[in-house]
């Protein structure tokens, strides 16, 4: 690594909403300009915690715009609540290609690196630069009307087509590779990263995917189709929905970004050239995080045996 006597350039996002997250953010901030980091926050959440009674920054915190180049300065970006204030750093993070370092002050927390009492191990990786990226695919998503783009977007997550309010179901045809698959009568359908898998798609029914497996997911949400099992496609594939004519739906990247959808229109999804990248403390094997925080029950498990004994 780096010189330790070297600047290290921190962007702060937090979710001032939740309590566990302004009690820390108070002392993550005091424990970096101590160490010699320099610290910025966008305006968007430096005005949400400057409104708050019994919350006080100290003065040499920087303010930021929230735009898409809020850490551009910055050597990685520490998240200081749930998977959705994640999904929002990865915003202001991806364009910069600094790493998330999450503190998970949330409920499940997936995309989160760290617990609460690991506060203090993540300040002190910042400092002396010890930490491993791991980077994360993300979906390019195209929507468009007669054979023109007119929206784009991009999700770390998933993408999901839905129908709008209570209408009925919507009606989409699914093309993988420039050929037909099938034509589904559904509420919606979500395709996902590996990362994603274990968000909405999981939720949706569909399976886990490791995230060193490069691959997008597909599943159908509540459809009226002889065939409508999840999917996973490659990498390289290109899966587009055809939404019928008199169909009206709504597509929302990561549960953020979110755009009407009218009939006859047609969204195109395939891998994005940029990902978003991830500060971890250590090498864990995914299959822990997962046992971690969906709480599974392992017990009795002995492991597997060494030779000769």
């Amino acid at each position: 690594m780096t010189d330790e006597a070297d600047s290290r350039r921190v962007l702060l996002v937090v979710n001032a909403r939740r309590y566990e997250a302004r009690a820390a953010l108070t002392s993550v901030v005091t424990a970096l300009l101590t160490a010699g980091a320099e610290v910025s926050m966008t305006d968007e959440d430096h005005d949400g915690v400057a409104a708050l009674e019994g919350v006080a920054l100290p003065g040499d915190v920087t303010v930021v715009p929230s735009d898409d180049h809020a850490a551009d300065d910055a050597d990685v970006v520490v998240v200081l609540g749930g998977d959705g204030t994640v999904l929002r750093a990865a915003e202001r993070a991806r364009a910069s290609e600094a790493p998330l370092f999450g503190v998970n002050l949330g409920h499940v927390g997936f995309l989160a690196e760290a617990e609460p009492e690991d506060i203090a191990a993540v300040v002190d990786a910042i400092v002396h630069r010890r930490w491993h990226v791991e980077e994360r695919m993300t979906l390019e998503i195209r929507l468009l009307s007669v054979g023109d783009v007119i929206h784009r977007t991009w999700a770390l997550n998933e993408m999901a087509l839905e129908k709008r309010g209570h209408e009925r179901m919507i009606d989409v045809v699914v093309e993988v590779d420039g050929r037909p698959l099938s034509r589904w009568g559904c509420d919606g359908v979500v395709t996902a990263t590996p990362t994603g898998s274990t968000a909405y798609a999981f939720s949706a029914g569909g399976p886990v995917i490791w995230p060193e497996v490069s691959a997008m997911l597909v599943v159908p949400l509540s459809a009226h189709a002889l065939f409508a099992r999840p999917l996973v496609v490659s990498p390289t594939s290109v899966v587009a929905f055809e939404i019928g004519e008199y169909s009206q739906a709504a597509l929302t990247a990561d549960g953020r970004r979110m755009v009407d959808v009218d009939g006859s229109s047609r969204i195109e999804v395939r891998q994005h050239p940029k990902c978003v990248r991830f500060a971890r403390l250590a090498h864990a094997p995914f299959t822990d995080r997962l046992v971690a925080k969906f709480d599974l029950p392992v017990d009795g498990w002995r492991g597997r045996r060494s030779e000769g004994a």
